[in-house]
C-alpha cells in the first residue's frame, strides 16, 4: 500500500438499499457526467452496485461532439439537474476536466448536494489565477509567471525570455502546452486556422462565461501564459477532501519519453522519498483551504525542481486523475470510481472496503509517433487476441486517427498518442519484462526508450524536442 495512503475501514457505511437483477443496489441513483474512455470503463463496472444515470457528449468523436457548437454550462446543468430530480438522482459525480468537474459542481450546488464548490474549480481551472493563488500560501512551491499579453493568433511582445513554457490559461489534455526556446517558435506555436480558433474558442467560452460571473477578479480565460521551464521528474499526488479533511492517497511517478516534453508513462508506487510525499501533501492542502476546495477528488502535479531541490507546483486539477484509477486498483486494492461514488453520495471512502491487491506494481504505458509521416500499425485482430491471452489481466487502449487529426495532434501536442496499456508486475524489473513482451506481441516500441536519438523524428534543432520539463496536464 501506498505510503500515506488512509487505510479503508473493513465495513462500509449501509445505504438502504434493494435487489436488482440479484445484485444489491444502492436506491439512490447518481447522476454520471462526460463518463468517456477511462470514466466510461470504471462506472460501468459498477453499474449493478451504484445506480446510474449519464448524460454529456464524447469531444473527441462526431456527430457527438457537434453539441460543442451551442454548448452552454448553465443550461447543461439546469437541464441536467431536472432530468435528475425527475429521475430520482441524488448525488452527481464527473472527473471530465474540460466540462465536467465544473457542471457537477454546478449542479450539486443547484441541488443542495455534496460536492465541490463551484469557485474551487474555478480557481483550479483558471491557471493564471490559481498561481496567483499559489503564490499567496506558497511561494516556494510557486514559479515565475505572467499572462501572455496577445490575443489568440495576434503578434508576439518582444522581450521575453527563452526558454519558456506557454500554455492556455483554461485547457486539458494538455492542448497547446509546450516549451519554446525562441521568439519564433513561440510564434510559430500560436499561429491558428480558422477551424483552430474556433474550436479553441468554443472549448472555452462555456468556461468563460462562468468565469466573468463567478470569479471576475481573474480575468480572462481566452488567452495562453508563460511560466519558467523546469527542469526535473514529474510526479502526480492523488487525493481526495471529505468533511474539509485532505486525505493522500498517493503519487504516481511520470517519465518522459527522452528530450520531449511527452509522457513515456506512468508509475506506481512512488519512489518519491516519503518526506517528500508529506511535503507535496501539505502544499497541497494549503492551497486546497485557500480556494474553499473542501470536497471531492483532486491532483496536483508537481516537479522535484532538479537545481533548487524544492518542490515545484504545475498545476492542480478539481477532479480524479481517472487513468490511474487502475494503478491503485492493482496495487493497493482502492477502487477509485467506487470512492468517487461515495463520495458523491455524502459517504466517506475511508468507510469502503479495499479488495486484495494484484501486483506490487503497476504502470501505464503510453505509446506515442513523433515522426507525423511515418505509418502507426494499429494491431490486427489476432496480434489483441494473443494480447489478452498473454496478459488476461492486461487493458489495452487504441486511438486510431485521420491523418487531418493526427497533423493537428502535432500541431496542439508535438506528438500523436496512437496507445496506452495498463499492466502490474512482482516488481519494477518483472513489469518491464512483461511490458517489452506485451509491446512485442502488439508490435508496437516498448515505452522503456532511454535515448531523444532512439525516437523516430528525433531532430538535434532545440525547439523540436526541449531538453526542459514541460508542465503536461496528467492524462497520458
Amino acid at each position: 500500500m501506498a505510503a500515506g495512503h488512509t487505510k479503508p475501514a473493513a465495513t462500509r457505511r449501509t445505504l438502504p438499499g434493494d435487489l436488482c437483477n440479484g445484485h444489491a443496489v444502492k436506491c439512490n441513483k447518481t447522476l454520471v457526467l462526460f463518463a468517456y474512455d477511462w470514466d466510461g470503463i470504471e462506472f460501468r463496472k459498477l453499474s449493478r452496485e451504484w445506480a446510474q444515470l449519464h448524460t454529456g457528449f464524447d469531444l473527441f468523436s462526431f456527430p457527438s461532439n457537434a453539441r460543442l457548437t451551442w454548448f452552454d454550462m448553465d443550461r447543461f446543468s439546469s437541464l441536467a439537474a431536472l432530468r435528475a430530480r425527475v429521475q430520482g438522482a441524488s448525488a452527481v459525480v464527473s472527473n471530465h476536466e474540460q466540462f465536467g468537474a465544473l457542471c457537477a459542481a454546478l449542479v450539486a450546488e443547484k441541488m443542495g448536494w455534496p460536492g465541490t464548490s463551484v469557485d474551487a474549480v474555478l480557481a483550479c481551472q483558471h491557471k493564471l489565477y490559481a498561481r496567483e493563488v499559489l503564490e499567496r500560501v506558497a511561494p516556494e512551491a510557486n514559479i515565475p509567471f505572467h499572462r501572455l499579453e496577445a490575443a489568440y493568433d495576434a503578434d508576439i511582445p518582444e522581450g521575453l525570455d527563452y526558454p519558456t513554457f506557454v500554455k492556455p490559461v483554461k485547457a486539458a489534455f494538455s492542448v497547446l502546452a509546450r516549451t519554446v526556446h525562441s521568439h519564433q517558435a513561440l510564434f510559430d506555436h500560436t499561429r491558428f486556422s480558422r477551424r483552430e480558433l474556433w474550436i479553441i474558442r468554443h472549448l472555452v467560452e462555456p468556461f468563460e462565461k462562468i468565469v466573468r460571473r463567478r470569479l471576475p477578479g481573474a480575468g480572462t480565460a481566452h488567452n495562453l501564459m508563460l511560466e519558467e521551464s523546469l527542469r526535473g521528474h514529474q510526479y502526480c499526488l492523488d487525493g481526495y477532501c471529505f468533511d474539509g479533511s485532505v486525505r493522500r492517497l498517493g503519487i504516481v511517478d511520470a517519465v518522459m519519453y527522452p528530450g520531449t516534453d511527452a509522457f513515456m508513462r506512468w508509475d506506481y508506487p512512488s519512489l518519491l522519498p516519503e518526506k517528500l510525499q508529506r511535503k507535496a501533501e501539505a502544499i497541497a492542502a494549503r492551497f486546497l483551504r485557500e480556494v474553499g476546495f473542501n470536497h471531492g477528488f483532486f491532483n496536483m502535479e508537481f516537479v522535484l525542481d532538479e537545481q533548487s531541490g524544492q518542490l515545484k507546483v504545475i498545476e492542480f486539477n478539481p477532479r480524479m486523475a481517472a487513468q490511474f484509477s487502475d494503478l491503485y486498483a492493482r496495487v493497493d486494492g482502492l477502487t477509485l470510481h467506487e470512492m468517487a461514488m461515495a463520495l458523491s453520495q455524502g459517504i466517506d471512502p475511508a468507510t469502503l472496503p479495499a479488495k486484495e491487491p494484484t501486483a506490487a506494481c503497476a504502470s501505464s504505458f503510453v505509446y506515442r509517433s513523433f515522426d507525423p509521416s511515418a505509418p502507426v500499425p494499429m494491431p490486427t485482430v489476432s496480434e489483441q487476441r494473443a494480447f489478452s491471452v498473454a496478459f488476461p489481466d492486461g487493458l489495452l487502449l487504441q486511438f486510431p486517427k485521420s491523418a487531418s487529426q493526427i497533423r493537428r495532434d502535432f500541431k496542439w501536442l508535438g506528438s500523436y498518442r496512437f496507445g496506452i496499456v495498463h499492466l502490474g508486475g512482482d516488481s519494477p524489473a518483472d513489469l518491464a519484462r512483461r511490458c517489452k513482451h506485451a509491446s512485442s506481441v502488439l508490435g508496437w516500441t516498448a515505452p522503456y526508450v532511454e535515448y531523444a536519438t532512439d525516437l523516430p523524428g528525433f531532430t538535434h534543432n532545440g525547439d523540436a524536442w526541449p531538453a526542459a520539463m514541460g508542465t503536461e496536464n496528467a492524462s497520458g
